[in-house]
């Protein structure tokens, strides 16, 4: 697990000075990680570092040859359209990088006037996927959300008998996983309607997102070789905002025995920025599970995972509907809840999932699953919040949703803060569901 260095130093500031703006989600003590070009351009995508409100672009601070050693290699490594030969590097080439930008751009550098030319505004960017993602996982470790779900279909018995055993997941589909601002349809497959003897193919009815964060595998582990649990952090190249959309109605009738198929397999949205592990140092906790809970099996515990391996991160839901926007209204809070909740955690997530032989490779992505709180307000799913249809919520606008409808806009936030600390934060993630296509 990454520990604290100069680089985490909260007195640091930068010559970009948008970057110590109070509320900044990209101070110096950030340094995430993304691929971009200037937009509407033809551009080759390529990797770039957001401070403050700019972007260092990489391949650029390359040509001027501004980084010696270990981050001169790193900065050749991200020379590329994505970040996979860079994750490839491992923890000592990430640190080395990340050191070198955190001199490079701080009050005082003497080559500011040369790595000043490298920077381009945010708001002049287009992102993409930052990594090409072989793989993707996604886990279930919010057990506060598998007993809210749990109790809409088995109110007696809410949770698995292998819940509180093994980190659950599944393995999803990696091509239609988007970037921030992904606008997709309205998904179409089977359903079964209460009562009915017979599906229907019809358009989904009960659309719902999913609060999660991303994790994306740096360097690989051998095909039969298991990464034990101390040295799962080391594999792991940093975290994004993810999520997971999800369609209700066809999940509940596809789902047995094989679980999800088509009612996650049509679109997911990451954020541009990965944040790195080690700047998220400052924000580690302690891990605890409660006594009277089953404790992990040993390839799933240890003293560094119970002293340190919770992560304090605020998470946040916001919808804006259509009709939001043509009113000039805002987006609207619907909930708030915070990674530290996680009841499996990123890893443990590794390490399962290694425990069979399975090799990671860079760019791999887990999703954390739908991380809600202990209360309905911390909820991270229309389906928790609307407790199955159940109650609605009301909007600015007049409006009121139980799940989704064609032409709403749902954003994630995410950051880390605290006294005595950098701001770290994670940018947003947004999408925006538009009607079904016409029925096959």
């Amino acid at each position: 697990m990454s520990l604290l260095n100069e680089t985490h130093n909260p007195a640091l500031r930068s010559w970009v000075a948008s970057a110590n703006a109070d509320g900044s989600d990209f101070p110096i003590q950030n340094l995430p990680f993304g691929v971009f070009r200037r937009y509407g351009s033809a551009e080759a995508f390529r990797v770039g570092v957001a401070i403050g409100d700019q972007i260092l672009d990489l391949s650029a601070a390359h040509a001027h040859n501004l980084f010696t050693n270990g981050a001169k290699q790193a900065t050749l490594a991200c020379c590329a359209p994505n970040l996979n030969a860079f994750m490839a590097l491992g923890s000592q080439a990430w640190a080395a990088l990340r050191l070198a930008l955190s001199r490079a751009l701080r009050e005082g550098y003497t080559l500011q006037s040369a790595l000043s030319t490298c920077l381009v505004p945010q708001v002049d960017a287009e992102f993409a996927v930052p990594a090409q993602i072989g793989d993707y996982t996604d886990f279930y470790t919010s057990v506060h959300h598998a007993t809210n779900v749990g109790k809409l279909f088995r109110p007696d018995n809410p949770l698995m008998p292998n819940y509180k055993w093994l980190p659950i997941g599944y393995h999803g589909r990696s091509s239609s996983i988007g970037i921030s601002g992904q606008a997709f349809h309205r998904p179409v497959s089977q359903t079964m309607a209460p009562g009915a003897t017979e599906p229907t193919l019809t358009a989904s009815k009960r659309m719902d997102y999913e609060l999660e964060l991303g994790v994306y595998m740096g360097t690989a582990n051998a095909l039969g070789e298991p990464v034990a649990l101390d040295e799962a952090e080391d594999h792991v190249f940093g975290l994004c905002l993810f999520n997971d959309w999800s369609a209700r109605d066809i999940q509940g009738w596809e789902y047995q025995p094989l679980g999800p198929f088509l009612s996650k397999n049509f679109a997911s949205t990451v954020s541009p920025w990965i944040v790195t592990l080690e700047a998220l140092s400052p924000y580690r906790q302690p891990w605890t599970r409660p006594s009277d809970d089953p404790q992990p099996l040993p390839y799933l515990d240890s003293a560094t995972l119970r002293s340190s391996g919770a992560i304090d991160i605020e998470l946040e839901v916001f919808i804006q509907s259509a009709a939001m926007r043509e009113q000039g209204l805002p987006e609207h809070r619907l909930s708030r809840s915070n990674f530290r909740h996680a009841y499996w955690t990123v890893s443990q997530m590794v390490a399962h999932h290694t425990v069979n032989g399975c090799n990671l490779q860079p760019g791999d992505l887990l999703g954390s699953g739908t991380q809600s709180g202990p209360t309905l307000e911390e909820a991270g799913a229309l389906i928790e919040l609307s407790v199955g249809a159940s109650r609605s919520l009301a909007l600015p606008s007049g409006e009121s949703r139980t799940f989704l409808e064609d032409g709403d806009t749902v954003t994630f936030r995410g950051a880390c803060e605290k006294p005595g600390a950098a701001r770290i934060g994670f940018g947003e993630v947004s999408g925006t569901l538009l009607p079904a296509r016409a029925l096959v």
